[in-house]
């Protein structure tokens, strides 16, 4: 299996895992434990369980880290403080189905971003296929019905959404800007630990205000699955799409997020597969494919 196979392979899983966060992310918010706290204990084990095999390496690199440490600040907050805590945080307020749908414009700001700092060329194909992936995304999340979308109200779920939206397009498109020399493992460990500087605080914050985590199974299924899936793997699998194919066509993989959605939902939810859910993932598959074919010169 070629190099740009198994990334197309790793971020179709990411985007599984990610699909699931949400569920569970709004799972979480039934059972009343706290989008803060649930995201620094996330990141927190998460960073226990990988320490063992990249404290050498940090050690090594220490110098390194040091010389970047301005880097890995805005990779640790935009990822890890910021996109994770503001996701679990807006369920509270909106649907999974809007929040979703927000998400899914990432690549959009990706596109955007390495514009503007001249990381990547964009070229037709890449715009045509998103635009072809955002009808796939509008018709499956509005049930192909106009009168859904003029029923969207925007509430402070939705705002918090879009700062989420924003920061994890910075995060994936410095990745991509410069060729960190610290492996991807490592790369995740060090991100983590600064993500995490910034959201203690965070965290302090709302243990003050009284909220606090009930310690009961919930929380260690909810805990178990954020740290291993959506957490640990997904961040690995991202980190190493981009690495190969690249920000802006790693992005469009994120429109793949409301099928596996509308998939879980089926089984978990029991909902019948509608003619909309088929239409939508003809315009994704299509608007993927496209987003790929390389620029004829």
């Amino acid at each position: 299996m070629n190099k740009t196979n198994l990334a197309y392979i790793l971020l179709v899983l990411t985007t599984i895992f990610w699909s699931g966060n949400f569920i569970v992310g709004k799972a979480a918010t039934i059972y009343d434990i706290p989008p803060f706290s649930l995201n620094f204990f996330r990141w927190l084990f998460a960073g226990i369980i990988l320490l063992p095999f990249t404290f050498k390496e940090i050690v090594l690199k220490k110098n390194y880290i040091k010389e970047n440490v301005g880097l890995f600040i805005i990779l640790g907050i935009t990822s890890i403080t910021v996109f994770n805590s503001i996701v679990y945080y807006s369920l509270y307020f909106t649907q999974v189905i809007t929040g979703v749908l927000m998400i899914s414009t990432i690549p959009v700001w990706i596109i955007l971003i390495s514009s503007l700092l001249k990381i990547e060329k964009t070229n037709i194909y890449q715009i045509f296929g998103i635009l072809l992936s955002l009808i796939g995304v509008v018709a499956i999340i509005t049930k192909s019905d106009l009168e859904v979308i003029k029923g969207l109200e925007f509430n402070k779920g939705d705002l918090s959404i879009i700062v989420a939206m924003f920061s994890w397009a910075i995060f994936s498109t410095l990745l991509k800007k410069k060729k960190l020399k610290v492996s991807q493992i490592t790369l995740l460990q060090v991100v983590i630990i600064f993500g995490l500087i910034f959201l203690t605080p965070i965290y302090i914050i709302e243990l003050l205000l009284g909220n606090y985590i009930i310690l009961d199974k919930p929380f260690f299924l909810t805990l178990a699955y954020v740290v291993i899936f959506p957490g640990l793997l997904s961040f690995l699998f991202w980190i190493k799409g981009i690495s190969v194919i690249g920000a802006n066509r790693s992005g469009i993989f994120l429109h793949l997020m409301p099928i596996f959605g509308s998939v879980f939902a089926i089984i978990i939810f029991k909902e019948k597969i509608m003619f909309y859910h088929l239409i939508g993932a003809i315009f994704i598959i299509f608007g993927i494919r496209i987003s790929n074919i390389k620029k004829i010169n």
